[in-house]
């Protein structure tokens, strides 16, 4: 099974994505660890120069993981509908079934108040202001996805993205 989250930064994909693979023991592959290390490595010269790097990368990983018959668990952004028409191509290649989170958080304080507040767990990676976040480029999603608005205890929408991952995997 091949779970990907998407929605703005701040809005507690991380959190959420990182406990839903620890409860289902699925391998967890985040975009933004992937972007982190290539900039590490001298790959690309900094955040603004990435492009679809990370993304590629991260499907490639998504392949090999899911290839081992192990479910997947992608943390991105996927702002763009080009990136989340690369896990409908891999999940449709490999036969797997595909579910898409759009983490939400209707709060527009509380966003704000998160995305401020939150310090980057990576090495080198700069975590985008409040302004950055607002004028991202965020297309809106074509397909069918489970929108979890990230209000209230995160381990309620993590048995909620359970559920839906069973019954995706089951149908």
């Amino acid at each position: 099974m091949l779970i990907v989250f998407g929605g703005l930064p701040g809005t507690g994909k991380t959190t959420l994505a990182r406990s839903l693979a620890r409860r289902q023991r699925a391998s967890y592959v985040r975009v933004d660890a992937i972007e982190s290390g290539l900039i590490s490595a001298g790959l690309v010269p900094d955040q603004a120069g990435l492009g679809p790097a990370g993304y590629v990368v991260a499907n490639r990983v998504a392949e090999s993981c899911l290839r081992a018959r192990l479910d997947v668990v992608v943390d991105a952004v996927n702002a763009v509908e080009i990136a989340r028409e690369g896990w409908r191509v891999l999940a449709a290649d490999l036969s797997t079934p595909l579910l898409f989170v759009e983490v939400v958080c209707s709060d527009r304080e509380r966003h704000r108040r998160q995305v401020e507040q939150r310090e980057s767990d990576l090495d080198g990676w700069a975590l985008p202001d409040w302004q950055s976040v607002v004028d991202r480029e965020y297309q809106p999603w074509q397909g069918d996805r489970l929108v979890i608005d990230n209000l209230g205890d995160p381990e309620s929408h993590v048995a909620a993205i359970a559920e839906a991952s069973a019954r995706t995997g089951s149908g």
